[in-house]
């Protein structure tokens, strides 16, 4: 059904512009131009297939150009535009050569919005359905031949229902004899050879074609503004998203072969060469389904069935046998473990009756103490059945009872047990007594509280004097040679506490070092210098080389007594061994 005259006028006015034609140009290309050199072969379609959109198509048949369409199992193929730019077009990679198109489509809103169903040939042969989204009753139908540019070819129909809300059937069915448009079985237009003749050219559509289904702007507003008026006006992407829907496809191939050959270069359908056979989407279409397992499996002959009945039973024994297996060694494995934590078990419940046994309580050690011999020391006095103590010093006139004799005893413990190590540094065949009293007892002249404090009496069995290494340097009484004790360990056990008081002069006391009315320590300084505090000849002798004063007990000196009873040297050389530390060593 044609327009009215009176609406037919402007739209053929808006057609004529050159705008247009630019923009059309720029939609419809082709690979090759086969009037102006040799084409390869269109690939045909060759039967009669309907195409349904609710899955993706397969690869094959059908390939995008631009933006995909999402498939849905309901509305089909959806093509949308979401912003400025943006389009969406699929096309088939099979031809048809004369045939029928039957396309259920619902189209977009929008204005400036072109839903449309193209048929393009590679010789630029067009047939178009086009719909306007800011018209949703008009439909145009058109058509352009051999890239001629002709745009008083498109006829405007008011279909009398809306576009945009139901799908409706859009048909062509095209021949060499006419060309028949319809919407919903109601032909709108016909079209013969002969009406599409102009200036004496045959501009029918005649030959292969391919199909289109495509959304784009023709209001977008970087086209031109002729393109934009005919699109119905400028678009407003505010509107979207604009979507355009199609369900199926029913296309028939006129013709049948393989593929379709440009014979020369005339553009004419006599041209045309139908190459025999079954095309590929042919083979595609009409190949048999994929058969299921249940399918596959009846197939098969018996003798095969049997023999897989027999490997899957093979193989079922074998992981029963694998699973049993492992079974059995971890159950051996638990009952290794099992036994062995009921021996640790035992040989710790034994351990504890021994100590029970011998009136030790085992809850009382302490997890981090140093080793003892528990019943010794029960036998010594030193612990009870619950744990051990040391039993205070008795009481002393000069330094009292409690802490203060406690903190003097343990001190001299100290001071004893640092002159212990000293003999071990002591060269080859020095003398030392195994019997002789090895824990030395500070007199009075050696308690720092004490007016007489740095006189000191030496008793006890002499010990050498250790060997001097001049590449060590001076060391610190912490270090490797002021850090050594006099005298070697004790080989019986320490007196009881009260023995070792401060407060009275024991013969089994022995300080550090001579006091200052002895010779000082003797040091080895090289070949046939060698001086010792116990080997001197007397106080009064002549120093080979003159040391100054470093009495271990000796105030001044620095060494002997805790940081906090030091006081500072009143002068002299004593910068000399501390650094200038006021008498605190390095």
């Amino acid at each position: 059904m044609w327009l009215p005259r009176s609406l037919q006028s402007p739209a053929l006015a808006l057609l004529a512009g050159s705008f247009l034609f630019s923009n059309i140009a720029a939609q419809v290309t082709t690979d090759c131009f086969p009037m102006n050199q040799t084409c390869p072969p269109n690939p045909a379609l060759g039967i009669e297939h309907n195409f349904v959109f609710n899955s993706t198509p397969r690869w094959e048949m059908w390939e995008n150009t631009a933006s995909p369409p999402k498939y849905d199992p309901v509305d089909g193929a959806t093509f949308s535009i979401t912003k400025q730019g943006e389009s969406s077009t699929v096309r088939s990679k099979f031809y048809i050569f004369w045939g029928r198109v039957e396309l259920w489509l619902k189209t977009s809103h929008g204005t400036g919005i072109i839903s449309s169903f193209m048929m393009l040939s590679d010789n630029l042969d067009e047939i178009d359905w086009e719909f306007f989204g800011g018209n949703n009753t008009i439909a145009q139908s058109n058509y352009f031949g051999k890239n001629t540019p002709d745009f008083t070819n498109a006829g405007y129909h008011d279909i009398g229902a809306n576009t945009q809300a139901d799908y409706h059937n859009y048909t062509i069915v095209w021949t060499k004899d006419a060309m028949d448009f319809y919407v919903d079985n109601k032909k709108y237009r016909t079209l013969t050879p002969g009406q599409a003749e102009k200036d004496g050219k045959d501009l029918y559509p005649q030959t292969p074609m391919r199909l289109y289904l495509s959304l784009w702007a023709g209001g977008d507003p970087s086209l031109p503004e002729g393109t934009r008026e005919w699109a119905g006006g400028t678009t407003d992407y505010g509107q979207g998203p604009f979507h355009m829907y199609v369900k199926n496809m029913m296309v028939t191939d006129f013709s049948s072969g393989k593929e379709y050959e440009y014979g020369d270069k005339s553009g004419s359908w006599q041209s045309i060469k139908i190459v025999e056979g079954n095309s590929t989407v042919n083979e595609i279409i009409n190949a048999p389904p994929e058969k299921t397992m249940n399918d596959k499996w009846n197939e098969l002959p018996n003798t095969a069935k049997i023999a897989i009945y027999a490997s899957g039973a093979a193989v079922g024994a074998a992981l029963l046998a694998a699973a049993l297996i492992y079974c059995i060694k971890q159950r051996r494995r638990g009952v290794r473990e099992a036994a062995a934590a009921e021996a640790r078990a035992e040989a710790e419940r034994l351990e504890m009756e021994r100590f029970r046994k011998n009136g030790v309580n085992p809850d009382a050690f302490t997890s981090n103490a140093h080793e003892y011999n528990a019943s010794e020391m029960r036998t010594d006095g030193l612990s009870d059945k619950a744990g051990y103590n040391i039993p205070p010093s008795p009481s002393n006139e000069k330094y009292g009872t409690g802490d203060m004799a406690v903190a003097a005893a343990a001190g001299a413990g100290a001071g004893a047990a640092a002159a212990v190590p000293l003999l071990r540094n002591n060269g080859p065949g020095s003398p030392r007594s195994p019997t002789s009293p090895r824990v030395p007892t500070p007199d009075p002249q050696t308690n720092p509280f004490s007016p007489q404090y740095g006189r000191i009496q030496n008793t006890g069995s002499p010990a050498p004097s250790p060997q001097f290494n001049p590449h060590e340097g001076m060391r610190s009484p912490s270090g490797s040679m002021y850090g050594q004790s006099m005298s070697p360990p004790p080989h019986q056990p320490l007196p009881h506490p009260p023995t070792r008081s401060m407060t009275g002069g024991s013969g089994q006391m022995r300080m550090a070092s001579p006091g200052p009315q002895q010779a000082p320590h003797g040091f080895d300084f090289g070949p046939g210098i060698q001086r010792s505090a116990t080997t001197s000849p007397g106080p009064n002798a002549p120093l080979a080389h003159p040391q100054p004063q470093r009495s271990f007990t000796n105030p001044a000196s620095g060494y002997g007594q805790p940081p906090q009873l030091q006081q500072p040297p009143p002068g002299g050389n004593q910068g000399y061994w501390d650094g200038g530390n006021n008498g605190g060593y390095r």
